[in-house]
């Protein structure tokens, strides 16, 4: 079956069926693999037929060669370049905020906490 077809190989393929899974590309004559949705592309993909159609011609990678199965396993997104990081932008400088005690309403803890510690000095 995969005679001519070894693990690490880029080949190019056409789409011949897309499923939600992934999709299938025939190698050669004889020989049709999965591109599973993983491995479509770098990110993340929600629909696979956003990113290929049925007839398109696509470069892949083989992965995996199982022949009691007879399934090859593919990636396209292992013939790209994955996409560069970008800086993560700079935090701006932390300020200081400065809290305006409101008494309306209800009590504050500091106005609490100084009531508490009079009732624990009373019962002592």
């Amino acid at each position: 079956m995969t005679d001519k077809i070894e693990v690490g190989q880029i080949i190019t393929g056409k789409v011949t069926g897309i499923q939600p899974y992934g999709a299938f590309v025939a190698l050669n004559d004889e020989v049709q693999g999965l591109v599973h949705i993983s491995e479509v592309t770098h990110g993340f993909v929600k629909d696979i037929n956003d990113h290929l159609s049925v007839g398109d011609e696509v470069n892949v990678k083989v992965l995996n060669i199982d022949e009691e199965k007879n399934k090859v396993s593919l990636s396209i997104r292992a013939t790209e370049e994955p996409p560069k990081k970008q800086a993560k932008p700079q935090a701006p400088a932390k300020q200081s905020v400065k809290l305006e005690e409101n008494t309306s309403g209800f009590n504050t803890l500091k106005e609490k906490l100084e009531e508490w510690i009079e009732q624990s000095e009373f019962k002592n």
